[in-house]
């Protein structure tokens, strides 16, 4: 019979030891201490369900990890307003070109102004009156009075892009008059001048020309008679 006592008296001393070490003289439960194993289980390996789910790791951090679905729709949103950023420049792009017309004797002013430096040279200014933006295509197109043929453009000086004038702005072309040092033939003096503009395409009718005035004295010009592409910078025009 002492051998069936001996196993409670053990038990009560274990359980008086916890008491005292828990210091409530209670029984501590296991809700209050959970398993080691599986709280490591749970902080390394959080729960994930569709909307992700906040928890503390190993690293003590605590966060919502946005899940996969999102990241691609959020990726398909900025794929998809990319493109349609650059649709509407494009349509941009078409609409400004629809509205703008070409340059010529109708919606312009032109002046013809000779010039000290360089020498033998004359200046072609040519101001946007109209309402719109206008196109200066290509060159202009030069006839001193009767004159038979045509100037021959400086193929150096053709820009990059067609020379655009907004309402109220101008553009230039630079034209040489004569060889400085006399080499040119049939040289002569006029006074009338037409300059004539191109339209979309080289050569093609760009609408009304212009006629401005020149120097009560005349333009003196010869055979090396050359003009330059029409350009947005004066300084430009002049320096062929």
């Amino acid at each position: 019979m002492r051998k069936y006592h001996a196993l409670p008296v053990a038990l009560l001393a274990a359980l008086a030891l916890t008491a005292c070490q828990d210091g409530t003289g209670t029984k501590d439960e296991g809700a209050a201490h959970p398993d080691p194993a599986s709280a490591t289980a749970t902080a390394t390996h959080p729960a994930e369900d569709g909307g992700g789910d906040s928890g503390t790791g190993t690293g003590g951090t605590t966060g919502t990890q946005p899940t996969k679905a999102a990241k691609v729709d959020r990726s398909t949103k900025a794929d998809t307003s990319a493109k349609g950023d650059k649709s509407a420049k494009g349509e941009a792009a078409k609409g400004a070109t629809a509205t703008r017309v070409s340059c010529n004797g109708s919606n312009t002013t032109v002046t013809a102004q000779p010039v000290r430096r360089p020498l033998n040279h004359m200046l072609l200014t040519v101001k946007n009156t109209g309402s719109k933006m206008c196109d200066l295509t290509y060159y202009p197109v030069l006839r001193f009075d009767e004159m038979q043929w045509v100037p021959r453009p400086v193929k150096d000086s053709k820009p990059h892009a067609v020379t655009t004038l907004a309402p109220g702005e101008s553009g230039y072309a630079g034209v040489s008059l004569s060889a400085a040092d006399g080499s040119g033939e049939w040289g002569t003096t006029s006074h009338k001048l037409t300059v004539g503009f191109q339209g979309r395409t080289p050569n093609s009718d760009g609408g009304p020309s212009a006629l401005p005035a020149l120097p009560a004295k005349g333009v003196y010009y010869d055979s090396t008679l050359t003009v330059t592409y029409w350009l947005a910078d004066m300084d430009d025009a002049l320096s062929y």
